[in-house]
């Protein structure tokens, strides 16, 4: 299983901090695909800075078995 965390409004939008997905191993190119399939109405998915293991990480990284995965949304200040 690989387990999902999500920030800020994600994790407001969704109703969750933490997913969990049972795969052994997903690039996150295919594991963001899943996540936008499963809430489509959840804008931010696809702008999210993604993470494995406390390391950013891009779309063709791979997430195994046992890892964690952030999704981390644009964040804008003043």
């Amino acid at each position: 299983m690989i387990h999902v965390l999500l920030f800020a409004d994600l994790e407001e939008k969704i109703g969750k901090r933490t997913l969990t997905i049972n795969e052994t191993s997903i690039t996150l190119s295919v594991l963001r695909s899943k996540l936008l399939a499963e809430y489509p109405n959840v804008t931010g998915l696809s702008s999210a800075v993604m993470a494995i293991n406390e390391e950013y990480a891009n779309e063709t990284a791979v997430a195994k078995e046992g890892d964690q995965v952030a999704f981390i949304p644009p964040v804008s200040g003043g």
